[in-house]
């Protein structure tokens, strides 16, 4: 079952975002909280997947004026998208992304994006799997002044 997060729902949450991106726990708890004060532009919204009661995946989303390879200004984007391992395999990603196409539409968009790490062959595969088109290939600098 794919649905809006609820605030019940910040550990469960917290938990998986935890896994995507391990290392900054203590920010992605500040995170959710303040997404649930209405504090965050970013993500606009937040979808989860349960199966048997127990929240196994989940999927963050905005809207962007561009996003890299569209046509169309207010693009619909995938900010985060994680399934729990022992949940893999069995279209839970999937779902996440119909979800994500069904909101996008909603909001009046006309595309989705999303992006991953060069070396992320995992989620190369699945969006590729879930219909998206690699659109190209760049590497993002900083430099701290």
């Amino acid at each position: 079952m794919i649905r809006p997060v609820q605030r019940a729902d910040a550990t469960s949450w917290l938990r998986l975002r935890c896994e995507l991106w391990p290392g900054a726990d203590a920010e992605h708890e500040a995170n959710v909280g303040r997404f649930f004060r209405g504090e965050l532009a970013e993500p606009a919204a937040v979808l989860l997947a349960e199966d048997a009661g127990v929240v196994v995946g989940f999927i963050e989303l905005s809207i962007r004026a561009y996003a890299e390879g569209c046509d169309s200004e207010n693009v619909g984007y995938v900010e985060g998208w994680f399934v729990a391992a022992a949940s893999r395999g069995r279209a839970v990603g999937r779902a996440l992304i119909r979800g994500a196409e069904d909101w996008a539409r909603a909001q009046g968009c006309t595309e989705l994006a999303s992006d991953s790490a060069l070396t992320d062959t995992a989620s190369e595969r699945a969006h590729r799997a879930c219909g998206f088109e690699e659109t190209g290939q760049i590497r993002c600098y900083r430099k701290i002044l």
